[in-house]
C-alpha cells in the first residue's frame, strides 16, 4: 500500500514517538540531578554512534563512511549537541509541559528564516501563526514576574539550534544516506564532548547507567518511530499529532514531579501548539501547491 493509504497507522507511530519523547525528557530532568550534562549528554551520543553502527555497518559496510559534504555533516553534528546541551540545562530548571511547549515553536521559526534567508513567499496567515507562536513563548516564560529567570531563556537558544540543525538536515538530505548523517551526528556529539569529559567525569550509581540506557532507548526508537510514519503519510497529516508530545509532557510533568502549570502557562502552551499546529499545516500545504504547480507545468 502507499503512504497516503495507511494514514492510521502513520498516526499511531506518531503518537507512540511523541510519547517517547515525553519520557526521554522526563528521565533527563530526574538525571539531571544526579548526572552531569556532560556525561549525559555525551553518552546518548556515544550511543547513538554505536548504535547506528552495528544496525548498519553489517547491510552498507564502509558505504555508511562515504559523504560529500564533511564541513556540513560537522557543523549539523555540532549544532544538535549545542541543541541536546540546551535541552539538559533547560529541563534543569523548568517544568516539563512548559519546556516542551517552547520547544514546539522550532517549525515556527523555521518559517521565519525560510522567509529571512531562502527568500521563500509566507503567506499572511503563516505570519499570524508566527506571531501567536511567540506570543504564546512569552505567556510562558512572562519576563518580569516571578517565575521568571533567566534559565527560562534556555529553550529558546534549544529552539534557534534546533532550527538551524532541521534547515541544514534538509540541505545534506538532498546527497546525503540517512543513515551517514544519522552515524555521523552520534560521532560528532560524542567526540566534541569527550573533550570536557575528563573534567566532569564521576563515578555514577548503577540506577543512573540504567536511565541512561534508558533514555538512549526511547530517543533511538522515538526517532526511528517518526521515519516510519513519515514513509506511510504525508506531513500535514501528521503535524498535528506532534503537539500531543505537550499533552504527554505536562501529564509527565505532574504524575512524576507534581507540577500542574498554572492559567497563564496553560494559556500559553494552548496558544503555542494552535499556531505551531496550524502554521507547519499551512507550510506543508503551500508546498504540495507549489510541487502540483510545478508537476503541472
Amino acid at each position: 500500500m502507499s503512504a497516503v493509504q495507511r494514514p492510521l497507522q502513520a498516526i499511531l507511530f506518531v503518537v507512540f514517538a511523541v510519547a517517547c519523547f515525553a519520557v526521554l525528557d522526563t528521565g533527563t530532568k530526574t538525571l539531571s540531578a544526579l548526572v552531569p550534562a556532560v556525561m549525559a549528554v555525551w553518552f546518548r551520543y556515544l550511543f547513538q554512534a554505536l548504535v547506528t553502527a552495528l544496525a548498519m555497518l553489517p547491510r552498507k559496510g564502509l558505504k555508511l563512511l562515504h559523504t560529500r559534504r564533511p564541513g556540513l555533516q560537522f557543523a549539523r553534528g555540532a549544532l544538535l549537541t549545542a541543541s541536546s546541551v540546551f535541552s539538559y540545562f533547560s529541563l534543569m530548571h523548568m517544568p516539563i509541559g512548559e519546556f516542551t511547549a517552547i520547544v514546539m515553536l522550532t517549525p515556527l521559526i523555521i518559517t521565519l528564516m525560510a522567509a529571512t534567508s531562502l527568500g521563500e513567499r509566507i503567506s499572511p496567515l503563516r505570519w499570524v501563526c508566527v506571531a501567536g507562536g511567540f506570543v504564546g513563548a512569552i505567556t510562558v516564560i512572562r519576563p518580569g514576574s516571578d517565575v521568571f529567570s533567566l534559565a527560562s531563556l534556555m529553550p529558546l537558544g534549544l529552539v534557534a539550534t534546533n532550527a538551524a540543525y532541521q534547515v541544514l538536515t534538509s540541505r545534506l538530505a538532498r546527497t546525503e544516506d540517512a543513515a551517514t548523517m544519522h552515524f555521523y551526528t552520534g560521532c560528532v556529539g560524542a567526540a566534541l564532548l569527550s573533550v570536557l569529559l575528563p573534567f566532569v567525569w564521576t563515578a555514577l550509581p548503577p540506577m543512573a547507567w540504567v536511565m541512561l540506557v534508558g533514555i538512549g532507548i526511547c530517543s533511538t526508537l522515538g526517532h526511528y518511530l517518526l521515519i516510519l510514519a513519515y514513509g506511510k503519510a504525508p506531513v500535514a497529516v501528521l503535524t498535528p499529532y506532534l503537539y500531543l508530545q505537550i499533552v504527554f509532557a505536562t501529564l509527565a510533568g505532574w504524575a512524576v514531579f507534581a507540577h500542574m502549570p498554572d492559567g497563564w502557562a496553560i494559556t500559553g502552551i494552548l496558544t503555542i501548539g494552535v499556531c505551531g499546529a496550524l502554521g507547519t499545516w499551512l507550510t506543508a500545504r503551500d508546498q504540495a501547491r507549489v510541487a502540483q504547480a510545478r508537476a503541472l507545468a
